[in-house]
């Protein structure tokens, strides 16, 4: 395996664990104010990062503007649009729509670097994708309707299927990978040019915690009652070094000596590399058609791999 795609695939696995970590968080912690939390948390730790290891000194002026933009389009605008679909469509239907960062990426890829992909790795992010729809993508059926005995107890009728997702649900899923996939394209260069990954993600982290800081002027994110604890604060750093740091830093490092399409394809494999984490949290195994998601996924990696 290759370095780019090795690095991809780690970030994926970070994503993962950091999100387990902050569904810990759920009902807890608001999520502007976890948001604010975990940027901070994370652009403290790669910001002290590349000054360990003199980052500083590979980041220009133009750098820094190519990764401001992309903080904006990837951290910023889809980090909010992300967590809006959730509320409006549901968490398995904004990740299903988030997969499409990966066809997103190959499309801005080919149109701005003429990036191309061989028939097997074509067929490697084909699987991928496929992989990915199974594995989060599939409804469970409505049950058979119940039918008393004669002498029996009134059976109550199953509940009604979930209702499809809104329009807007769908808009919002759709946005937020067109900013993941554009937020990648926008650090490409940047990162190609030698940009050290801890001084990118802290330039993009720092752009958002800006950003995410500023907004409390608003009115309605000032009424923020919920309590605060020590715990989910520390839950909310170990999340930010896992995903928002480590994880995304992975990815920049990926990003800076591999493919645009496949890095971002790999790295969004984080719906399939949770399943053994949920396994371990739940102790329930997910259910057939998810492993079989993943099982396509890896086949796909192993063909995204080949040269």
């Amino acid at each position: 395996m290759f370095l780019s795609e090795a690095l991809a695939i780690g970030s994926a696995v970070c994503i993962a664990l950091s999100s387990m970590l902050i569904n810990e968080l759920n009902g807890r912690v608001p999520l502007m104010r976890l948001a604010r939390w975990q940027l901070t948390s994370a652009f403290i730790l790669t910001a002290l990062a590349a000054t360990i290891v003199g980052g500083w000194s590979t980041l220009g002026w133009w750098q820094m503007e190519a990764l401001i933009g992309s903080s904006l389009a990837g951290i910023v605008i889809a980090s909010t649009t992300y967590f809006a679909a959730i509320y409006v469509a549901g968490p398995r239907v904004t990740a299903l729509l988030f997969s499409l960062a990966s066809p997103f990426a190959l499309l801005f890829g080919y149109l701005a670097f003429g990036e191309t992909i061989t028939g097997l790795q074509g067929l490697g992010v084909v699987l991928i994708l496929v992989g990915i729809v199974i594995a989060i993508g599939v409804r469970r059926r409505r049950p058979p309707p119940m039918i008393p005995l004669a002498d029996g107890e009134p059976i109550e009728s199953p509940a009604p299927p979930a209702q499809a997702p809104s329009l807007i649900g769908i808009m919002l899923g759709v946005v937020t990978a067109l900013g993941q996939a554009l937020g990648s394209l926008l650090a490409r260069p940047a990162m190609a040019s030698g940009v050290e990954p801890f001084t990118a993600m802290a330039v993009r982290s720092g752009f958002a915690v800006i950003i995410f800081w500023a907004i409390l002027a608003l009115p309605a994110l000032r009424r923020d009652t919920a309590p605060f604890a020590r715990r989910d604060l520390g839950l909310a750093v170990t999340a930010a070094f896992f995903g928002t740091a480590l994880g995304m830093s992975l990815l920049m490092a990926a990003l800076a000596i591999g493919n645009v399409g496949i890095v971002s394809t790999l790295s969004s494999m984080t719906p399939i590399v949770i399943l053994p984490m949920v396994w371990l949290k739940s102790r329930q195994m997910p259910r057939a058609s998810a492993w079989g998601g993943a099982a396509l996924a890896i086949v796909g990696t192993a063909l995204i791999s080949l040269k």
